[in-house]
């Protein structure tokens, strides 16, 4: 049910790939989803913690703070803890870089002109190469180089994108190639218009964000304009949705978002009506609970939820597990786009749980049976 139709179908920005970590990004490899940690870093327990719900959501890679050097202290403990690649967020000590590169970092997240001297850039980018850690510039609209407001007047796209190009010709001069850029603005067209700019000035990986986007509803609303725009057009190979939420929504916000344009599929794909009149079953409440107690599935099927016999039929031939609403609270299930027999409301929910982990189960048996057989030849 998961068919690849030529006119879905995106064709990426071509970008040279570099590694954070033992994750591929950029390249031909899968866009991958970020999110960062909220609690003090310091507090080692509370962030690990933090970081496994997130890595439960599906997070590739995880940015964590590292402001002090109390922080810095216990970055390796986490770093040991975690089950992805982290990312250190280093904004103006060039010391925190230091430790937190000798401590496992991935990758460390610095803005290379607030950084300081050209020598100081120098020794992170050594410290880097020495613990095979890559480097992420973080530029942002909010925190311009004053030079470059006095050029422009304002920050634009041009500001943004000279800002990353300063930043990279100082990695460069270093001899570090194993960098990824941001160009982040909370403004929607700012951010598209300078990572539209950036795409075609470099060829290294991009990471993609809406910065400050607001909170649950609205910045995911204002991200997927934004990033959607972006990866529709093919630019982008790793993704953080910044939102006034906890990390572990921003990183379901983000598999949606790929989902939706067919460059991800990981876990369940939901299909559901706005529910009406018409509806055989409360049709906000289903989608609500489905969602909530299907988290945990993380192979890629899909499922369409709909309220009556309008639409339901026709989206549930092209999904795996299907529902449609039905009269005297008897509705119809569908298996791969077929109709296969009737549920009870009161039994609905436990049957559809049901059917979606043995389904995930029977492609995770074929995907294995496959591996077997292409290693077995």
């Amino acid at each position: 049910m998961n068919t690849i139709r030529p006119w879905r179908t995106i064709e990426r920005r071509k970008s040279r790939q570099i590694m954070v970590g033992n994750t591929p990004v950029g390249g031909d490899a899968p866009i991958t989803v970020q999110t960062m940690t909220n609690t003090p870093t310091s507090d080692a327990g509370a962030t690990i913690d933090q970081i496994r719900r997130c890595e439960e959501a599906g997070a590739d890679i995880i940015r964590v703070s590292c402001p002090d050097q109390e922080s810095t202290a216990v970055f390796g403990k986490i770093v040991k803890a975690a089950r992805v690649p982290l990312v250190a967020d280093i904004h103006f000590h060039y010391k925190r870089a230091l430790e937190a590169a000798d401590a496992g970092a991935a990758c460390l997240r610095i803005n290379p002109g607030n950084i300081g001297s050209s020598e100081r850039v120098a020794e992170v980018v050594r410290a880097a190469k020495a613990n095979g850690c890559a480097i992420r510039i973080g530029v942002n609209a909010g925190s311009l180089e004053r030079d470059l407001l006095e050029k422009y007047g304002e920050p634009c796209p041009e500001a943004l994108v000279e800002s990353a190009m300063d930043h990279i010709k100082l990695l460069q001069d270093h001899d570090f190639h194993e960098y990824k850029v941001a160009v982040k603005a909370s403004d929607v067209f700012l951010a598209v218009a300078a990572y539209q700019g950036l795409a075609d000035a470099v060829d290294c990986p991009l990471h993609l964000g809406i910065t400050e986007a607001g909170g649950l509803i609205g910045g995911t609303v204002k991200s997927s304009i934004g990033l959607g725009n972006l990866l529709w057009s093919g630019i982008g190979d790793t993704i953080r949705v910044s939102l006034s939420a906890e990390p572990e929504q921003e990183v379901r916000v983000g598999f949606e978002m790929l989902k939706a344009l067919g460059l991800r599929t990981r876990g369940v794909r939901v299909v559901s009506c706005p529910s009406c009149a018409r509806q055989g079953f409360d049709v906000i409440r289903t989608v609500q609970a489905l969602e909530e107690r299907l988290q945990h599935i993380k192979t890629p099927l899909s499922l369409s939820v709909l309220g009556c016999v309008v639409n339901g039929p026709g989206e549930a031939r092209e999904t795996d597990i299907g529902i449609t609403g039905g009269g005297a609270g008897k509705h119809m299930v569908y298996l791969s786009g077929v109709t296969d027999h009737h549920v009870q409301s009161a039994d609905m929910l436990d049957h559809i749980v049901d059917l979606v982990e043995a389904k995930a189960a029977e492609i995770e048996d074929s995907m294995n049976d496959a591996g077997q057989a292409a290693a077995a030849e």
